[in-house]
């Protein structure tokens, strides 16, 4: 396959969307290391998927990043799926804190690991990073959401054609049954999520896998790059 034996990183790759996509990319023979600060969920990925390396790295600390890419050395794509966790609610009572706190938590360390892995990268290769469809969205209550994630995309034409040959792309998923939804309890969850499916076109929410599969589109597809993919369920239209 055209994956086999190549070198990929996947930060964020304990769970979620990001262990979705490690497994998914370990399917097509491909070489993958998962990177999280949580060494009991990566232990949990050694075990199901013994083939997959990791490393702990907490991805807001240069030092770790820069030391971890030196011994990791040359390799061939790089896929980011942090998530932040903040910045949502009606701007009225937004605190602007949480705005911070969710650049810090998602932005910035994108962009940590993305100078970090540079030097070491293919330049036939390629960066995949999500963000989220909040960045386009008219919904009330995700402006917050909306200027943290817009920030991420709105640097990928030019990224595209200074990184050039080196492609990088980005994926907007919408609502995605992951961790990021357990502010909720479980019944609570729920109904957000059926009332989600009664908005959302295609009729529920996505699941990590949905996401997972537009992640290895845009890796293996060599023809695309300074491109968002829209993978809402069309909630986007809503």
């Amino acid at each position: 396959m055209k994956l086999k034996d190549k070198r990929i990183v996947v930060a964020g790759g304990s769970s979620g969307i990001g262990l979705a996509t490690v497994s998914m990319l370990a399917e097509t023979g491909a070489a993958v290391t998962a990177l999280s600060r949580s060494t009991d969920k990566l232990k949990a990925v050694t075990d199901k998927f013994p083939q997959i390396n990791t490393a702990a790295i907490d991805a807001g600390d240069r030092a770790q990043l820069d030391a971890f890419f030196r011994r990791y050395g040359t390799f061939d794509h790089l896929v980011v799926t942090l998530s932040g966790g903040k910045g949502g609610g009606l701007f009225r009572d937004l605190n602007l804190d949480d705005i911070r706190s969710g650049l810090e938590g998602k932005l910035f360390p994108q962009l940590n690991i993305i100078q970090a892995a540079l030097p070491y990268l293919n330049v036939r290769g390629s960066i995949t990073l999500v963000s989220s469809i909040s960045s386009r969205s008219r919904a009330i209550g995700v402006s917050g959401l909306a200027a943290i994630n817009a920030s991420l995309e709105a640097m990928l034409p030019s990224l595209a054609r200074e990184l050039k040959p080196l492609r990088i792309n980005a994926i907007a998923p919408g609502v995605v049954d992951t961790a990021w939804w357990d502010f909720l309890d479980e019944d609570s969850k729920q109904k957000t999520f059926s009332e989600y499916a009664t908005q959302i076109p295609v009729g529920r929410v996505a699941q990590p896998g949905d996401i997972a599969e537009a992640i290895l589109f845009a890796v293996t597809n060599d023809y695309m790059t300074g491109s968002v993919l829209e993978i809402d369920g069309g909630l986007r239209l809503t």
